[in-house]
């Protein structure tokens, strides 16, 4: 089931950013994220810093010493819940005609809001104002991203994002219309920033592109959501429910089967019902394989698909899928 809109604060000035920042943990890099946030050459500004429950001694400490020394800075506590709830705490309290995601562990450029804001301004028709993003080691070196192509430059977020997440959270400026049109995010630890802008794509605002580097997104050695072994089930889990729901934003945004990023997205949806089986998920497994055949259009009723369900029914989704991942790995 996706998620329903509730009711968040109301705006109270139409030039306020507000800048949600969720931390769990990271003292020393929440505080950069800040600092970052606090140096932007725009104004007026709300920092949002969502505690989620930290429990390493430092962080709050780090928390209350911003909130004292910056007006601009407040501080809300919540039960654990990961990343995306605790994006979510923010955006019910943020007062702003604006909204700006920032990750703990990543930095907003200087100019970034007061670039963005203006791209805003001059195109009333657009929803959300994006630049490009610069990646950073965890020895502070720019490297380049080989893992997805980041940096296009689209008019609308689909079809391109079913291919991937080319941008990273803290890359695009929403409109406040946008966030409380998509409505809450959800309880996935792992995804769910996808599935998010996915359902963000659904509602076909237009993207305005700022031709310059407005964030930098870090590696760093500390634990990451992100990291974290392939068949481990609490993460396929996620995972499995994040691609279901991405694959129906785009259909409802009117992607067809014939669309090359359909296509591809085709066959992620059956790598992971292969994973999820092989984890020893039956229900999501057999849910991703029906998507994958949906999503393939005239080759749903391919022989590959068919063999496949026809042996997993037979001698199990669990080893079905082992085997298949086995015979993945043999071939490489």
């Amino acid at each position: 089931m996706e998620p329903s809109p509730i009711n968040i604060s109301p705006v109270t000035d139409p030039k306020l950013v507000s800048i949600i920042v969720p931390v769990y943990n990271r003292p020393v890099m929440v505080e950069e994220a800040v600092r970052s946030a606090l140096a932007q050459t725009y104004r007026p500004i709300e920092i949002l810093i969502v505690d989620d429950e930290s429990n390493d001694g430092k962080t709050p400490a780090v928390l209350a010493a911003l909130a004292a020394k910056h007006p601009e800075v407040r501080v809300l506590a919540r039960k654990n819940g990961g990343p995306g709830l605790a994006r979510e705490t923010g955006r019910q309290a943020a007062r702003g005609e604006f909204i700006q995601y920032l990750d703990s562990d990543d930095l907003l450029l200087p100019h970034k809001l007061e670039r963005q804001v203006a791209a805003l301004n001059a195109n009333p028709d657009a929803g959300i104002a994006y630049g490009m993003t610069r990646f950073i080691d965890a020895d502070g070196n720019e490297r380049q991203c080989t893992w997805k192509e980041p940096n296009q430059v689209q008019e609308k977020m689909f079809p391109s994002f079913l291919t991937a997440r080319w941008w990273e959270t803290a890359t695009p400026l929403y409109r406040r219309a946008v966030t409380d049109a998509a409505g809450p995010w959800t309880e996935m630890r792992l995804e769910e920033d996808w599935e998010y802008d996915a359902r963000v794509a659904a509602l076909g605002k237009r993207l305005v592109f700022v031709a310059e580097f407005v964030v930098e997104h870090r590696d760093h050695p500390e634990d990451r959501l992100s990291r974290g072994h392939e068949l481990d089930p609490v993460r396929l889990r996620d995972r499995a429910r994040a691609h279901e729901l991405i694959y129906r934003h785009a259909r409802r945004a009117g992607v067809g089967d014939d669309v090359p990023e359909m296509k591809r997205f085709a066959r992620e949806l059956f790598l992971l019902a292969r994973q999820s089986g092989a984890a020893g998920l039956a229900k999501e497994s057999q849910t991703l394989l029906h998507l994958a055949r949906e999503a393939s259009g005239t080759q749903r009723n391919r022989l590959q698909f068919r063999v496949y369900e026809t042996f997993a029914r037979i001698v199990g989704w669990s080893l079905t899928g082992k085997l298949s991942v086995l015979s993945d790995r043999l071939r490489w």
